[in-house]
């Protein structure tokens, strides 16, 4: 017979988990704000969201260029070497295989997902301050693309799209995390909360 044990090691340093907290909450609150925003017409109500989703805007850049600086001088788990595994990656494509080891730190294969979402978010940033200057005339873009109106459908295509690809992730994300938890019987979510990971093992119990 086997019994079944859990090893727990504190792996995500306070600094990722509340820089993870922050851009998390900043994302939500931007995609609200925009989606309440396309529920009215216009007026000083809508004009007061957009300029509060522009703020939020800010947010998520700071919160971004943190993230990055972490990223690269962290811990080691902070670290996006920690999530850099492209053997992985190809042979479970050209495989067809997606099982992977029990293993401490960010999962071998959703890690690529969330190096591309740090890509996705870049972008919005960067479209979304070029929105802030050629419809709100705000942000530091203003005095470069305040006039340049033409550029307005580009980055809103580019950024919605950009925001409703972000909306799935996120859905996924957490759909993940509860389908992880019911098959291993292993907590994951808490993982950014308390910093701990755990692994199950398993032991031999042999009966005399």
């Amino acid at each position: 017979m086997q019994s079944i044990s859990y090893h727990r090691i504190k792996i995500y340093d306070p600094v990722l988990r509340l820089l993870h907290a922050w851009n998390a909450l900043v994302l939500l609150m931007l995609m609200v704000t925009a989606w309440t925003s396309d529920l009215f017409e216009r007026g000083a109500h809508v004009q007061a969201l957009w300029e509060l989703h522009v703020y939020l805007g800010y947010a998520l850049v700071f919160g971004l260029s943190a993230r990055l600086f972490w990223g690269f001088l962290g811990p080691r788990h902070a670290q996006f070497s920690d999530m850099w595994h492209p053997r992985a990656w190809r042979r479970a494509f050209t495989e067809r295989s997606f099982a992977t080891p029990p293993h401490f730190g960010h999962h071998v294969l959703a890690s690529a997902a969330y190096l591309a979402v740090y890509a996705a978010l870049l972008i919005m940033s960067v479209t979304g301050l070029g929105l802030a200057a050629t419809e709100l005339g705000m942000g530091p873009f203003d005095d470069w693309l305040g006039d340049r109106i033409w550029l307005k459908t580009i980055l809103e295509e580019t950024h919605e799209l950009i925001t409703n690809v972000l909306a799935g992730f996120v859905l996924v994300h957490m759909a993940a995390l509860i389908w992880h938890e019911r098959k291993d019987s292993t907590p994951f979510a808490q993982s950014m909360v308390t910093g701990y990971q755990y692994l199950r093992t398993y032991k031999d119990r042999h009966r005399e």
